[in-house]
């Protein structure tokens, strides 16, 4: 079994990733990456992470949120995140990182965030 399998869907202009199963060193962090980078070097750069259904994260699974939040935001995009487990909240809080993310629990609100 995959670690982290990436589903894409598009709203709008803004890209979905139904992210489900774990994002730690190894995999689940490369197809993370791959598909953000993918996405972006088509042009598409308002992405919302969707991560009801990642299982686990890991300290590289947070760092690879940060780096690729950084290479969205550097290419003009915004990436925002949906339905974070409360154990990857409390990764966020710990790691202060929390304030760095929009994150949202609806799924509209958050489609509505984009500018």
């Amino acid at each position: 079994m995959a670690e982290l399998d990436v589903k894409e869907r598009q709203a709008g202009d803004v890209t979905i990733l139904d992210l489900s199963g774990t994002i730690r060193i190894g995999e689940g962090s490369v197809a993370m990456r791959e598909a953000i980078r993918t996405l972006v070097d088509g042009g598409k750069n308002k992405i919302l992470l969707n991560l009801a259904s990642v299982k686990y994260m890991d300290s590289s699974g947070i760092g690879e949120l940060i780096a690729n939040y950084t290479t969205v935001t550097r290419g003009g995009g915004q990436m925002k995140l949906l339905n974070l487990t409360d154990k990857i909240q409390d990764l966020l809080v710990i790691t202060k990182l929390l304030t760095v993310f929009d994150t949202f629990d609806s799924e509209s609100e958050a489609l509505n965030s984009f500018q």
